[in-house]
């Protein structure tokens, strides 16, 4: 379903070669790994786990500075530092059996950009790591941990977004049965929405169906073009303009209409403007973090 083509005259797509995915340990990471080793396994693309330890010195410099009252004995900080090794050696054994069950071989000492997978671990801020090493990755796949759900935002996600620089695709924390067959395109004629498009060019090109939702009226002369350009890229798509729900928000309504057309994936930009939580749609980025249960695609 996943293969990259290239129509008769259509332009080249640029594939997706390099796939990242965020290893916590937590319970976000199952849904992510197992998504991220199919998407590996069906582009075949390299991918790596990355798993981030706490930092120990940093945790005792911060609560120091922060005058808070901490066991500073060498007991509790060697304590500290074998939970940490022990779930980066769970999470990684997880990581292993997700791998082998899509029949990716682990390359150890494999460089980013080669075939297979491999382990990654660092040590220290999660977030800021996640999106320094993001960088250098075509996609980042991130999980939907349950801390999360019906929140406003999540750090890790909107750092990731905003520093990476590259497409986020979030997994929820169960795998999904369909992936890629039916796929919604949230349209406001943002830079953000035509960056997130963009990147799910290789995914929009072998899809069964393809919607453009629109929410506002503004918007449909716009979403018309965008159904040329796909189409000029081998994807057939639709546009679906939907009018306001009385006592819906927008991000719940873009859910409820991305499912009313059948969608398995959610493709839409996030975060546009600073604050961070001041997003597209009026809030309805994080409506649709907080909310959805499908995974989702997004760029900033």
């Amino acid at each position: 379903m996943f293969r990259v083509r290239q129509s008769a005259g259509t332009e080249k797509i640029v594939p997706i070669k390099t796939i990242l995915v965020g290893a916590s340990g937590g319970t976000a990471s199952n849904g992510a790994l197992a998504l991220a080793c199919r998407l590996a396994a069906h582009l075949g693309a390299s991918l790596e786990a990355i798993h981030v330890k706490v930092d120990v010195e940093q945790v005792l410099l911060a609560a120091g500075s922060a005058g808070g009252v901490m066991p500073f004995g060498g007991e509790w900080i060697q304590q500290m530092i074998a939970r940490e090794d022990e779930l980066a050696a769970q999470t990684e054994a997880a990581f292993i059996e997700a791998a082998g069950r899509h029949h990716l071989s682990m390359a150890a000492s494999a460089e980013p950009g080669q075939q297979g997978a491999r382990w990654h671990e660092e040590t220290g801020e999660a977030s800021a790591c996640l999106a320094q090493r993001g960088r250098f990755f075509d996609l980042v796949v991130l999980g939907r941990s349950e801390r999360v759900v019906e929140q406003p935002h999540t750090d890790a996600i909107e750092q990731v977004l905003i520093q990476s620089g590259r497409p986020v695709l979030l997994a929820p924390a169960e795998p999904p049965a369909e992936f890629g067959a039916s796929i919604a395109i949230a349209w406001n004629g943002s830079a953000e929405a035509v960056r997130a498009t963009v990147a799910a060019l290789p995914f929009l090109a072998e899809a069964k169906t393809v919607s453009i939702i629109t929410l506002e009226e503004r918007h449909e002369a716009s979403a018309e073009s965008l159904k040329e350009y796909l189409g000029r890229h081998g994807a057939s798509a639709r546009v679906h303009h939907f009018l306001a729900a009385p006592g819906l928000r927008p991000g719940e309504q873009l859910l409820s209409s991305a499912r009313e057309d059948g969608a398995d994936l959610l493709v839409m930009g996030g975060y546009s403007r600073s604050p961070w939580r001041q997003t597209l749609f009026g809030g309805t980025s994080r409506t649709v973090i907080g909310t959805s249960l499908m995974p989702l695609l997004i760029a900033h």
